[in-house]
């Protein structure tokens, strides 16, 4: 009988991992629900890929849009009060894409054979993530399964947005770097080397700038591949580097004490915490639960560790406020809003609020850093231009000077 390494979440929130004897992933994960856990990821002992519920969406090439579209509209058919079976089989017929077609499809044929939407979903491996699968299961026990799925859909439509804005932003700065790189490229790959022949004939000491000039063209036309060799040596070093936990933290800690970096990264992380915490805890999973699945949304890993270390607080009895306060690298706003809602016995809906806030602050963050990045870039390009004509211009004249 095979053997599998798993991960999973106990009732008191920490986290499991070890290896079990089964005959499947499946008997693995059923296994697990036995045991009361909830599974994070089942993969056989001798490899690297498997099961796992880690991202919203993987291997079964669904794409975000796709499960969102999804979930807004069965949403939609279950409020209405139309049937499960009856509202998949209206969404597997609507469905534009094939892809999504055969999902709903398979999703419905579990139902129909008697499991729970949750376990339906969960077994599709990697499209539905666990926050995704265990929001339904709580409502399914819970019998709110139309509001959870309402929930589910402006928690998917929020992280779009915020992912939508990042990205857009984005966009101009991205392609006025690649003009300007080309720009630069082009002048000192194409039109340089047109001047070196000049230079050539009348011989003569050329000014240090131009040398300088000369000796990055050169450097561009004859050396490229080992430009293109270091970038590469550069890539796979960082892939390494981030691809080990010890490294990771290491490097995420470094991004988390840049001033401007930091900031910007440890707003985008709270709104993820926030939001995805307060919306379980919406639904009515527990506290350390909703903090064990929170943290793995986190891309942070240093940030992640410290939701970790504040989960193991609370379950000795402390505040969640005082908890994350303690690793002094969350926002002091978002922590009084968390103890607010402590006090108050609201802190789901003061997790929310928080989520908001700091959705419109990485909005606005983003949006300072991109009106300071573009007249930046500009003006360095000109300058480089600059340099690049006063360094020909300067040659030419000196040698002019001593032909004359």
């Amino acid at each position: 009988m095979p053997a599998f390494r798993f991960k999973a979440v106990a009732p008191s929130g920490e986290t499991v991992q070890g290896q079990m004897d089964a005959a499947s992933i499946d008997e693995v994960i059923a296994k697990l629900h036995e045991q009361g856990n909830l599974p994070l990821e089942a993969v056989p002992a001798d490899q690297a890929q498997g099961f796992s519920l880690a991202t919203l969406f993987r291997s079964s090439g669904v794409s975000q849009k796709d499960v969102a579209q999804f979930t807004q509209q069965l949403a939609t058919l279950v409020s209405a009060g139309l049937p499960l079976d009856r509202s998949l089989l209206v969404l597997a017929e609507l469905a534009e894409s094939p892809r999504l077609k055969r999902l709903v499809d398979r999703v419905r044929d579990e139902v129909r054979g008697g499991i729970s939407l949750s376990e339906a979903l969960e077994r599709q491996h990697g499209v539905f993530s666990r926050l995704y699968v265990n929001m339904v299961r709580a409502g399914e026990l819970g019998g709110t399964l139309d509001h959870t799925l309402t929930r589910l859909s402006e928690y998917l439509e929020r992280n779009q947005e915020l992912k939508s804005s990042v990205v857009s932003a984005l966009i101009y700065p991205c392609i006025l770097l690649l003009l300007a790189g080309g720009a630069l490229i082009f002048m000192l790959v194409y039109v340089i080397p047109n001047f070196m022949p000049l230079f050539e004939q009348l011989g003569g000491d050329l000014p240090l700038l131009t040398q300088i000039v000369l000796a990055m063209a050169s450097v561009l036309r004859f050396g490229w591949w080992a430009i293109m060799l270091v970038i590469v040596g550069i890539v796979v070093f960082f892939q390494r580097q981030f691809a080990d936990p010890v490294s990771r933290l290491v490097w995420d800690t470094r991004l988390l004490d840049l001033r401007w970096v930091g900031d910007l990264l440890t707003k985008i992380d709270t709104a993820r915490l926030a939001r995805t915490a307060g919306t379980l805890l919406k639904n009515g999973v527990p506290l350390l639960s909703a903090l064990s699945i929170s943290k793995n949304v986190l891309g942070n890993s240093a940030l992640a560790e410290q939701v970790e270390i504040a989960n193991k607080e609370v379950k000795t009895g402390g505040g969640l406020a005082h908890a994350l306060a303690a690793s002094k690298r969350f926002p002091r706003l978002a922590l009084q809003m968390i103890s607010v809602g402590e006090e108050t016995g609201h802190l789901d809906d003061m997790l929310l609020r928080a989520a908001d806030t700091y959705d419109r602050e990485v909005r606005t963050t983003i949006d300072r850093l991109m009106a300071a990045f573009v007249p930046v870039m500009t003006i360095l390009l000109a300058g480089f231009i600059a340099v690049i004509v006063i360094s020909m211009v300067s040659a030419i004249l000196s040698l002019n000077e001593l032909v004359g």
